[in-house]
């Protein structure tokens, strides 16, 4: 397809992505909503950048182990608690919680940055190594979310690589890039920064429905996975 056959957006797909950045608020804590391997991965390397941080969770006393060993910026607390601790959060549940944990957070989330760490697949097995997503082509998980919480400001971010490069990831000296996108632009500077602080290099996509775009980057990013047991990757975008 060639680009002007794309140049077909009206002015009722704007969205707020248009207006010039302001300069990001420092943040100082980050909740980090869920208690799996990716909220995990992402308290323990943002702790290592100065951040406090605050993991929620259904059931805060399943982080009790981590807790212990964590050190003076961890704390934990119910999903509401982490919400309202942040300066920012991030959002790393099961796209099959990531809606629920949202209605869970008693509307916390409003004013924020959300970082959307969330893919949408489905319970039902990969095919071919191909996981399978509950929504369509032309929907993301990212909107239902915003269109759930709409005082709050979602980015992707950090869908697009496993939890162990989430956090100064190494290649050899090779920035990886984080695809991000957004509708609001203050959130996504803010998410910009933090990204390039902890190794990323950033290519911001645009407005929410670029979300639909970026989130099946996971399926592709999955396949080496499932089919040869290879997880140690990243993707990267070449400008000339």
């Amino acid at each position: 397809m060639l680009p002007s056959e794309l140049a077909t957006a009206s002015d009722a797909g704007a969205v707020s992505d248009a207006r010039k950045p302001c300069h990001p608020a420092p943040m100082k804590n980050i909740g980090i909503l869920g208690s799996g391997a990716v909220g995990q991965s992402l308290a323990d390397g943002l702790m290592k950048h100065g951040y406090g941080v605050m993991r929620g969770s259904r059931e805060p006393e399943k982080l009790a182990g981590w807790l212990k060993g964590a050190g003076p910026r961890a704390s934990t607390g119910t999903f509401a608690q982490a919400a309202r601790f942040g300066d920012a959060v991030v959002l790393a549940v099961k796209g099959t919680a990531a809606e629920s944990a949202v209605d869970l957070c008693e509307g916390a989330l409003a004013g924020k940055l959300v970082m959307d760490t969330t893919n949408p697949i489905a319970n039902a097995p990969p095919e071919g190594g191909v996981v399978r997503f509950f929504t369509g082509p032309n929907e993301s998980l990212l909107e239902r979310l915003q269109a759930k919480a709409p005082a709050a400001h979602f980015v992707k971010a950090f869908s697009c690589v496993g939890s162990g490069f989430m956090v100064d990831p190494d290649f050899g000296g090779i920035k990886p890039t984080m695809f991000i996108c957004g509708n609001d632009a203050t959130a996504k500077a803010q998410t910009t920064a933090l990204l390039a602080q902890i190794g990323w290099e950033v290519e911001d996509m645009g407005g929410a429905v670029a979300a639909r775009a970026i989130e099946p980057l996971c399926m592709l990013w999955c396949i080496p996975g499932l089919l040869h047991n290879r997880w140690t990757h990243a993707f990267k975008l070449l400008k000339k």
